[in-house]
C-alpha cells in the first residue's frame, strides 16, 4: 500500500477566525484540518477560474478578434425567441 505525502503548512489566523474555527470544529466532531482543508479547496479553485478568465480575456483582447455582442450571438444560434 503506497502513503500518500501530505505537506503540513503552517497559518497565522485571525483571533475571530480562529474562534470560528475552534467552534465549528467542535460542534460537528471534525478536525479543524479538515475545515481548513476544505475552505482552501473551494478558494483555490475560485481564484483559478479568476485567473484562467483573465488569460483567456487578454489572449481575447491581444488577437484583435472583433467582440460579438449577445443579441447576435443569440440571433446566430437561433436563441432569439
Amino acid at each position: 500500500m503506497t502513503k500518500r505525502r501530505r505537506a503540513m503548512l503552517t497559518v497565522r489566523l485571525p483571533e475571530a477566525l480562529e474562534a470560528r474555527l475552534n467552534t465549528l470544529a467542535e460542534a460537528t466532531k471534525r478536525p479543524k484540518s479538515f475545515y481548513v482543508r476544505e475552505a482552501l479547496e473551494r478558494s483555490l479553485e475560485d481564484m483559478e477560474d479568476v485567473y484562467l478568465a483573465e488569460a483567456a480575456l487578454e489572449r481575447f483582447r491581444a488577437s484583435g478578434e472583433p467582440a460579438v455582442p449577445l443579441a447576435e450571438l443569440e440571433r446566430r444560434l437561433g436563441l432569439d425567441d
